[in-house]
Parts: structure tokens; sequence; C-alpha cells
């Protein structure tokens, strides 16, 4: 798979915003697809969403990148997670825009590499509205701004049990308000990497949009880059 937008053949991509979802419904929401998906009862879909503050570490975990302990956790109101994607530890919660995109990729001409780096694009084409220069680094997934991390990703590659080929799930995670990075952040070594810092579009462009209106914008680029239709 190269750059889906290339593809002569649309895809149909069922999208909505879903609002505020605790982490757990969505994570059964996304499991429950992903198996519809495959039978083809279900459009492939994208979910937009906000979670409540929640820590997820992913595959790569490191419990050492978790600064806080139980009771801290509790104080703080912060659920914690041990889930199926790739990647180390990360922070969702208010103000953070979060895509689930639930897409089948064939087996001929798999690049799942491909794939990260389509989702990469969807967010660097809509922060470049903006005057936001992102880019990425190569030796790590996500969306950068300079030193600054902006947008995390972390998938999983579901194997397909009725066609060949794969459903994904989980996604990313684009830091929309800003002084987000002084929160959920303060209290994990995001996704294991200590040198580099986190940012946000509010802190970089001095806007305080909503993150519904930051879904309705991106969605476009999104559509554009994987070859969607829209349904």
């Amino acid at each position: 798979m190269g750059d889906a937008g290339t593809s002569a053949e649309r895809r149909a991509l069922a999208a909505k915003y879903v609002g505020m979802l605790p982490y757990a419904e969505a994570w059964d929401m996304q499991k429950a697809y992903v198996k519809e998906i495959d039978r083809e009862e279900r459009p492939e879909t994208l979910l937009l969403l906000q979670h409540p503050p929640t820590y997820t570490m992913g595959s790569d975990r490191h419990p050492e990148h978790l600064l806080l302990n139980e009771e801290e956790l509790v104080e703080k109101g912060i659920d914690l997670f041990e889930i199926d994607r790739g990647g180390d530890i990360t922070y969702h919660g208010p103000g953070q825009l979060v895509g689930y995109p639930l897409l089948y990729l064939d087996a001929v001409g798999l690049d799942l590499h491909a794939y990260l780096r389509s989702l990469e694009g969807v967010i660097m084409d809509w922060l470049a509205t903006y005057g936001i220069e992102a880019s990425r680094k190569p030796e790590y997934t996500g969306v950068w701004v300079g030193d600054q991390k902006i947008a995390a990703i972390g998938v999983k590659f579901n194997k397909a049990r009725h066609r060949r080929g794969f459903i994904t799930s989980h996604g990313f995670a684009l830091n929309v308000k800003p002084g987000i990075a002084s929160e959920g952040f303060t209290g994990i070594v995001p996704c294991g990497i200590q040198q580099y810092g986190v940012t946000s579009f509010g802190d970089l462009t001095g806007r305080d949009i909503s993150v519904e209106a930051a879904a309705e914008e991106l969605l476009p680029y999104f559509v554009k880059r994987f070859g969607c239709e829209l349904v």
C-alpha cells in the first residue's frame, strides 16, 4: 500500500465525531467494528473522539515510563490501560483529538509502514493550512514540530478472518488545546522519549479551537489521503 489516496477505486468510509467517550467503551467499540468490517457487515470507519484523562501502555511497554504510583493516579483521576497497539505509554485527555481508523488493508501490495506515514501525512496536511511546518523523525513514529511532538501514533493490524489482509485499529492522538502538554504528559515519559518535548496546536498558534472543529477540518485531509468517499 503506497499513498492510499492514489487508488483509482474510492473506498466507502463512515466517519463520525463521537465526542467524549471513556477509553474502555471506545476500545470495545473498535474490537466490535473490526469484526463487522472483516465480515463486510459495516463500512470502513473513522471514529473521532476525546477521552477522559487516560494513560495507555502499548505492546512496547516500559512500566518505568509511568512516573505516578497507583494512589497518585487515583488522586489525579487518570485511568490506566495496558492495550494491544504498538508503542509505549501515552496520554489521552480532554482537548486532544483521537482518531481511530478502522480500515481494511488487502494483503496484496501491503506496506504497513506506508499506512503509518499516511496517518502522519493527514495531520501534517492539516497543520500546514495554519502555517505550521510539521515533520517526521525517522527514528520515531508521530508528527513533530521541531523537537516537540504534536501527535502520537500507535496502531494494531488485526489479521482478517474472512478475507486476506488486515483491519486496522487504534490510530492517532493530536494535541489541540493550549496547555495540554503540562497536564497528563508530566506524569509519564511520553512514548518513552526523554530528549524531546510535547506541544499542541493551541500552544503553537495561540488559537483555542474546539476539538470537534479540529475533527471537522481534519476529515477532508483523511478522505483525500486515503482515497475515501464518505457514506
